[in-house]
């Protein structure tokens, strides 16, 4: 058993078939080109899942060997080690892991070993869910009209016990408490901790206290209106099925996370369907689009200091902690590429060198969404004006006080626009626009406009 986006063991159908083998040998492969691109948010999680993950299948007579090297070399060194008639893995989607994965294949193809591939990273498998024609959605309503009818199930019970660790593998496994490549400090209450134990506690509190107000708080920046179980299915701690099946489709608030869910399922099919999404637009007729080359505006972006409050505020947020809620990456993210008219690529590869969701396909769709150059985009017209999505949602300045504290004596009515501060009220306040806090950036309505006289001229 192979894992990697599965680190758990309830509603593992890989796992629960293997557990009926003779012998079974669970391995992880610390693969460097992954890690080379992980967080350090993601890398504490990771070494926290798998130390997790071992204890869980201990408990059941089995353990994880941790090994490290390239996939195609290990896995079939592995499986060779203990005589293995099978490789067993949960399906991923991304080119590298798509490409990864039939490496893998091929390496085993000589030795007589299967490579037998299992669902389970989606609710509904890629590439399953499909128009009267035949082809993949490429938008997401009518996607989630035939997603509902198929997004059923019971999710799998945990093995009562496993086939015991055969002995004699004799590999080269680097031990659990000695993950030194995962050896990540962060702040101590801001990143989440990792492992199926804690995601399971994370979903019980979501589901007793947080999702039957989520249609009314999901938008609510400073509040606590959204899961926070990205890194929970990003990493498979959490089943999406399961975390499906638990919720009760009779009210809207539960019907609308299941639609964020098939959100996360239709990225996937995306990405499954047409990787070269995955750096080019989707949309082919825009992949000659000329962004601007404009560092020391993504500079300040990236380091939080644009002067609008709730763009450094998100920024600071990502940085501190390794998330930011839903609404602010939209908000961040129009401003990158619309007032800036910034490659969304180079906003893309930001987050994904410090979210503790990291999702590739995720991350690569909302980007797209927000660039207008992805399936189901937004159009290029509709520009976020962050002012006004501030005064919307961050009525009070609450969000904008816990991560920009520059601004934290300013009165509630110019939090959101501190450059109209009188001076008077900048110097009450202990801070002056300029000096103590940039000056905005952009002007947003000139940004605006400039943006759309870009797009009209693009080729």
């Amino acid at each position: 058993m192979w894992f990697r986006r599965d680190l758990r063991v309830t509603d593992h159908d890989a796992l629960t078939s293997g557990a009926d083998a003779d012998r079974l040998l669970c391995v992880f492969v610390l693969d460097q080109a992954v890690l080379d691109r992980a967080a350090p948010a993601r890398l504490r999680y990771l070494r926290q899942a798998l130390g997790d993950l071992h204890d869980a299948l201990a408990e059941r007579g089995n353990g994880l060997v941790v090994l490290e090297g390239d996939p195609a070399t290990e896995v079939p060194r592995a499986a060779a080690a203990v005589g293995a008639a099978r490789v067993r893995i949960t399906t991923d989607h991304t080119p590298y892991a798509t490409n990864r994965d039939d490496a893998v294949g091929d390496a085993l193809s000589g030795t007589d070993v299967e490579l037998v591939r299992h669902d389970g990273v989606a609710i509904v498998p890629p590439g399953t869910v499909r128009t009267g024609s035949g082809t993949v959605y490429k938008v997401f309503t009518p996607f989630h009209r035939k997603w509902r009818d198929d997004a059923d199930g019971d999710p799998l019970a945990a093995p009562d016990g496993l086939p015991a660790i055969p002995s004699d593998h004799g590999l080269d496994a680097v031990a659990i408490d000695d993950l030194g490549v995962l050896d990540v400090n962060g702040p101590p209450v801001a990143w989440p901790d990792g492992g199926e134990s804690a995601a399971r506690k994370r979903l019980d509190r979501w589901l007793a206290e947080g999702v039957d107000g989520y249609d009314e708080t999901r938008n609510d920046l400073h509040g606590h209106g959204t899961s926070r179980l990205s890194p929970d299915l990003h990493f498979g701690c959490l089943s999406p099925r399961e975390v499906h099946s638990r919720l009760d489709l009779r009210r809207t608030a539960h019907t609308t996370f299941a639609s964020e869910l098939a959100w996360r399922d239709f990225y996937l099919h995306v990405m499954a369907e047409w990787p070269e999404a995955a750096t080019e637009a989707f949309r082919p007729e825009l992949r000659g689009m000329r962004w601007r080359d404009d560092p020391q505006g993504f500079e300040a972006w990236a380091d939080g200091q644009t002067g609008f409050p709730v763009i450094d505020a998100a920024m600071r947020q990502l940085r501190t902690t390794g998330w930011m809620p839903n609404r602010a990456r939209m908000i961040v993210a129009s401003f990158l590429c619309k007032d800036l008219l910034v490659d969304w690529r180079q906003g893309e590869a930001h987050f994904m060198r410090h979210l503790v969701d990291g999702d590739v396909a995720s991350n690569n769709g909302g980007w797209q969404w927000a660039a207008g150059t992805g399936t189901d985009a937004q159009p290029f017209f509709r520009i976020f004006n962050p002012t006004s999505q501030a005064k919307k949602f961050d009525p009070d300045g609450d969000y904008v006080r816990a991560h920009v504290s520059e601004l934290r004596e300013v009165p509630t009515k110019w939090i959101h626009e501190p450059w109209t501060m009188p001076e008077a009220a900048q110097a009450e306040a202990g801070v002056v626009i300029g000096e103590d806090y940039p000056a905005p950036l952009v002007d947003h309505a000139e940004a605006r406009e400039r943006a759309l006289e870009w797009w009209d001229a693009r080729p």
